[in-house]
C-alpha cells in the first residue's frame, strides 16, 4: 500500500528495499542543499530541541526509519501518530490542563477588547446554526465560526503560550478548534485534553521541521503550522481514521498562511483565528469524504517544498514521536507581549525593585540581546497598544515605570503616556549573535553616575524557569475576575484543572459568558 517512492535513473536496478531507500535518501540530500547545522549556527538558536547534528544525517535516517518494512510518506506517518495515540505521560496531561487554564484566562480577558467585540459582531452578522459558543458572551454559531472567534481571542493580547524552540504559539489555534468540535459533538473532557496534546505535538513537530528557515522568510508560524495542529486536534475529536486524517492534513496544508508583516495589528491574532477555523473545516471536509493530497508535507509542491524551500528536516518531524513530547519545551507567559522581550522585562523589574529606581533617576537603559529582539520588536515610537507589544523599547520602559508587563501596560493610553514615552527614548540595544531568545543582559545608567546591571539567563515562563501553578492561578484570577466575578472565576478554574473528569466540555462554556452579556 505504501510503495517505495524512489525515482531511479533509467537502467538502475533495485537491489533491496533498504538499498533503494538509501538511493532515494541520497537523492533527497542532493536536492535538499543547505545544512541545518549551518543555518542554526548562524543564528545560535540554543533553545531548539535536540536534533541530528547534520541535515544530511537527518534526511537519510528519517527516510530510512520510514522505509524499513515499507516506505510511508511523512504526512501519513504523522496522521497515524495522531490517530493511534491514546495514552499520555502524566505530566503531559497536567501540562495540557495548564495550557487550558492559561487559554481560558486570556480569552475571557480579551473578550471585552474593542477588536474582539467587533469580530463577535461580524460572526453574529454572518449567521450560522448555533452549535458552539464564542467565549465572553452567549453567542452560539457554527463550530468553524466559534473556533475563528475564539482563536482571535486567544492570541489578541499576546499572552498565550510559546513553544520556545520555534516561537510557535500552539494553544491559540489548537484549543479553540478542539473545544468547538468537542462542544458540538459532546466529547468528554479527557478526549479534549488528548486531542489538544496530539494537535499541539503535531504543530510543534511540523514547526521544528522547518525552523528557522520558514520563520526567517517572513511566515508567521502560528498561522502556517497552527492550522495543521488545529486539524489534528479537531480530527481526533471526530475520530478520523488514518486515511481521512491524511486528507484532513492535506486540506490544512493548503490553507497554511500568515505573514509577519501584520505584527502589531489585529492581523496577527487573526492568523490564529484563521488556523483554528481552518482546522475545524479541514477535519470536517475529510469526515465528509472529500479528498486532498495525502502527502501535503513531503510532496513535490507541498509544505516543505513551497513554504520552506531553503531547508527542512524530516527526521525532526518523526524522531521519537510518542516518546518525547514538545509540551516540555512550551512556556506560559508572565508578560503580555512578544516573548523575546521577556528577559529584558525580568531584568528591568528586578533592578527597579532591588535599587528602588524611579524614571527620573535613569539616563539610559542599555540592552545586549539576541537578534530576534531587534528583528521582531524594534519599534522606538509605537502608536498603538498592539504596536507596543512589539516594541522592546516600550516593554523596557513600561517595566521601569510600572514594574509590570500585563495587558494594562499595552493599551493605547499607556503607549501615549508621556512618562513611558520619555523612558522609551533612553532605551538602546546591541545584538549579540551568541545570546539565545530566553536570555538578556541589561545595564541601567543613573543620573548620579552609577550603573546597575542584571543578567537573565532564563526568562520567567521559559521551559527552564516555568510559571508555578500558584503563579498561573494568580494570572487566571487577575484576568478573569474583572469579567466574570469571583465565584464564577473559581468555578471555571476548578473545572479546567479537573477537565479529565468532566463528561463533556459544555460546562466550560456555561461559565465563560460575562454576566449581563447578550446573545
Amino acid at each position: 500500500m505504501y510503495g517505495i517512492r524512489c525515482s531511479l535513473p533509467a537502467g538502475a536496478r533495485i537491489l533491496s528495499v533498504r538499498g533503494a531507500c538509501r538511493f532515494h535518501a541520497a537523492r533527497i540530500l542532493r536536492l535538499g542543499g543547505s545544512s541545518r547545522a549551518d543555518a542554526v549556527a548562524s543564528r545560535r538558536r540554543s533553545t531548539r530541541s535536540p536534533q541530528p547534528a547534520r541535515q544530511s544525517h537527518g534526511l537519510i535516517e528519517g527516510h530510512l526509519a520510514r522505509c524499513r518494512g515499507g516506505c510511508m510518506e511523512p504526512t501519513r506517518a504523522l496522521a497515524e501518530f495522531i490517530v493511534a495515540t491514546d495514552q499520555l505521560p502524566s505530566w503531559v496531561w497536567d501540562e495540557a490542563k495548564r495550557t487550558l487554564v492559561n487559554l481560558l484566562a486570556i480569552s475571557v480577558s480579551a473578550s471585552i477588547h474593542p477588536s474582539s467585540r467587533a469580530l463577535t459582531e461580524w460572526v453574529r452578522a454572518e449567521g450560522a446554526t448555533p452549535r458552539a459558543t464564542v467565549i465572553g458572551g452567549r453567542l452560539q454559531t457554527s463550530p468553524a465560526r466559534a473556533a475563528h472567534a475564539n482563536g482571535f481571542l486567544a492570541h489578541l493580547q499576546d499572552y498565550d503560550d510559546t513553544h520556545f524552540p520555534t516561537i510557535l504559539h500552539p494553544s491559540a489555534p489548537v484549543w479553540p478548534a478542539v473545544l468547538a468540535v468537542a462542544e458540538d459533538t459532546g466529547a468528554s473532557g479527557r478526549d479534549a485534553l488528548l486531542a489538544f496534546a496530539v494537535g499541539a505535538e503535531a504543530a510543534c513537530r511540523v514547526a521544528m521541521s522547518v525552523h528557522p528557515w520558514h520563520y526567517d522568510d517572513g511566515w508567521h508560524i502560528t498561522g502556517t503550522v497552527g492550522v495543521i495542529g488545529a486539524t489534528a486536534g479537531a480530527g481526533r475529536i471526530l475520530r478520523l481514521d488514518p486515511d481521512r486524517m491524511s486528507h484532513a492534513l492535506g486540506f490544512a496544508g493548503t490553507q497554511s498562511a500568515g505573514l509577519r508583516e501584520v505584527f502589531g495589528t489585529d492581523g496577527k491574532p487573526m492568523h490564529a483565528a484563521f488556523a483554528a477555523r481552518g482546522g475545524v473545516e479541514a477535519a470536517s471536509f475529510a469526515q465528509a469524504d472529500l479528498t486532498a493530497s495525502t502527502d501535503i508535507l513531503g510532496g513535490r509542491r507541498g509544505f516543505w517544498a513551497v513554504l520552506s524551500p531553503r531547508g527542512h528536516s524530516e527526521a525532526v518531524l518523526l524522531h521519537e514521536r510518542g516518546e518525547e513530547w514538545e509540551l516540555r519545551r512550551n512556556g506560559l507567559k508572565p508578560y503580555a507581549n512578544g516573548v523575546v522581550s521577556h528577559p529584558i522585562q525580568d531584568a528591568v523589574i528586578a533592578l527597579r525593585t532591588e535599587h528602588r529606581l524611579t524614571p527620573e533617576q535613569v539616563t539610559a537603559i542599555e540592552l545586549r540581546v539576541c537578534p530576534l529582539v531587534v528583528e521582531l520588536m524594534n519599534r522606538s515610537e509605537p502608536r498603538t497598544g498592539l504596536e507596543g507589544k512589539f516594541s522592546f523599547q516600550h516593554c523596557a520602559a513600561a517595566a521601569l515605570v510600572d514594574g509590570a508587563g500585563h495587558d494594562a501596560q499595552f493599551t493605547d493610553a499607556k503607549v501615549a503616556d508621556p512618562a513611558i514615552a520619555a523612558v522609551r527614548r533612553r532605551v538602546s540595544a546591541v545584538v549579540d549573535q551568541a545570546i539565545p531568545e530566553h536570555e538578556a543582559f541589561v545595564t541601567i545608567r543613573l543620573t548620579d553616575g552609577r550603573s546597575v546591571s542584571a543578567h537573565i539567563e532564563h526568562a520567567s515562563g521559559s521551559p527552564e524557569n516555568p510559571l508555578s501553578d500558584a503563579t498561573l492561578d494568580a494570572k487566571f484570577r487577575a484576568l478573569v475576575e474583572p469579567v466574570l466575578g469571583g465565584p464564577r472565576t473559581e468555578e471555571l478554574l476548578h473545572l479546567a484543572r479537573h477537565l479529565e473528569d468532566a463528561p463533556d466540555v459544555r460546562g466550560l462554556f456555561a461559565l465563560v459568558a460575562a454576566p449581563g452579556s447578550g446573545a
